[in-house]
Parts: C-alpha cells; sequence; structure tokens
C-alpha cells in the first residue's frame, strides 16, 4: 500500500469513527428530547420487558379490556386514559365522550374515573352523564367480586330530576338508608327491609 493510499485509509476510518460517535450521541439524545407538541391517535406506556402498564387514545383506537395482555372486544364510546397493573390486567380509567345522533340528541356525553378491585371490575367510581338517557354524577363504592358480580354498596349524587340522594346498601346490594334532599328543598331520611319496603321514613 502507497503512503497516499495508507493516509486515505487513516482519513476514511477516522471519518467514520466520527460519524459514528456523533449519532450515538445523538440518538442518546434524541431519547429525551423536549417537544412543543406532539400529535397521535395513541400512546402505549410500558415496562422494560414491554408489559403494558398505560393506555392513552383517542376513541377510535381505545382497546377492549385487557387481562393479563389479552385483549378482548369491549365498545367504549369514549376516548381517555386505561391504567394497567403489573400483570398487564386493566384496574382502571379515566374517560371522556359525547356526540350528537343523527336527530340532534346528546349521547354518551360524561365522563368517569375508575378504581379497580384485582380480578374484578371497579370498587371506586367518580362519575357525571348528562345525554337522552341519563343525567346522574355522583361518587359509587361497589362490592366488586369476580366476573360481573357487582353490589353497590355507597351512593352519593345528584339524579337527573335535582335530587341530592344518599344511599347506602347492604352486602347483598340492597338498599337499606336513603337520605335525600329535592331541588326545591324537601328532605327526607328513609330505612328499608331487605324486599326495599319502607319501615320508617323521616320527617
Amino acid at each position: 500500500m502507497s503512503k497516499g493510499q495508507w493516509l486515505l485509509a487513516v482519513y476514511s476510518g477516522a471519518v467514520t469513527a466520527i460519524l459514528g460517535v456523533l449519532l450515538l450521541h445523538g440518538l442518546q439524545h434524541s431519547s429525551r428530547q423536549s417537544l412543543e407538541q406532539l400529535t397521535v391517535q395513541r400512546i402505549n406506556i410500558v415496562e422494560p420487558d414491554g408489559t403494558l402498564r398505560l393506555v392513552i387514545s383517542n376513541h377510535a383506537e381505545l382497546p377492549g379490556i385487557i387481562v393479563h395482555g389479552k385483549e378482548r372486544a369491549f365498545a367504549r364510546p369514549q376516548a381517555g386514559m386505561i391504567f394497567y397493573n403489573d400483570e398487564a390486567s386493566e384496574d382502571g380509567g379515566l374517560i371522556f365522550g359525547g356526540h350528537l345522533n343523527s336527530k340532534g340528541e346528546v349521547e354518551d356525553s360524561g365522563g368517569s374515573l375508575s378504581f379497580d378491585k384485582y380480578g374484578a371490575n371497579e370498587v371506586v367510581q367518580l362519575i357525571g352523564v348528562d345525554d337522552k338517557d341519563d343525567r346522574m354524577s355522583g361518587l359509587s363504592v361497589t362490592d366488586s367480586l369476580t366476573g360481573d358480580d357487582n353490589r353497590e354498596r355507597v351512593w352519593v349524587g345528584r339524579r337527573g330530576d335535582g335530587t341530592a340522594t344518599v344511599r347506602l346498601m347492604d352486602g347483598r346490594g340492597r338498599q337499606r338508608i336513603q337520605m335525600q334532599v329535592t331541588a326545591d328543598g324537601t328532605p327526607s331520611l328513609s330505612f328499608l327491609d331487605g324486599d326495599g319496603k319502607v319501615l320508617r321514613k323521616l320527617p
């Protein structure tokens, strides 16, 4: 190899090495770069091993129910965030929706923040709905057993007619105490038996 060829080889190797270092540094830096805006349809947050922990999504891409990393279809007319536990099973979410149908009626308008029990459905839900079918807002506490066996124990909220209500249920989900104030200011307190019959009402 002549001296000129040797110098060219050294020069080429040096340039390649420098470019490689710059590229590697750029990739490392880009992983922590700041952005003013990011427009996406869905973001999946995962652990280092790929386990799904959080989905932030529009309506079209919001997933169905995911348990142990396996998804089954479930219609959700909202957009929002779905949280997952260490085993990639859904354990809560924050969702919002609302639109007009072909008749100009409001559908699926409202939001919900829910916290799920391991292996079951939500045990605490903060919900607000105001559309053609439902008008209510409040806090629900549930005994969420396995499967679809959910028994509401506490409801604190407002019904569509403006009545503020506190309902207390027994372990079988049967209403036993109801305290309410109507929109015009009329208060009442009712005690019920297991069949829903009023045993005593005040005043």
